[in-house]
């Protein structure tokens, strides 16, 4: 799985930060998602497609 993050479409919701705290994080002065993991572990794969489907902004793209 390879994860992708287009900041400029985040809206700064969280959602992913809450579904996968070990893929994502948020910028401390807009809120602004920022991708830490572009490769999750197996462990983390479930979270992160969560992560992806709850996105308001469908910022989050992932490959397979």
């Amino acid at each position: 799985m390879k994860v992708t993050l287009d900041q400029d479409k985040c809206v700064a919701s969280g959602q992913c930060v809450v579904a996968a705290a070990d893929v994502f994080d948020q910028r401390d002065e807009d809120g602004i998602a920022v991708l830490l993991n572009p490769n999750p572990t197996a462990q983390q794969t479930d979270d992160t497609r969560h992560a992806a489907a709850v996105c308001p902004a469908l910022a989050i793209h992932i490959q397979e």
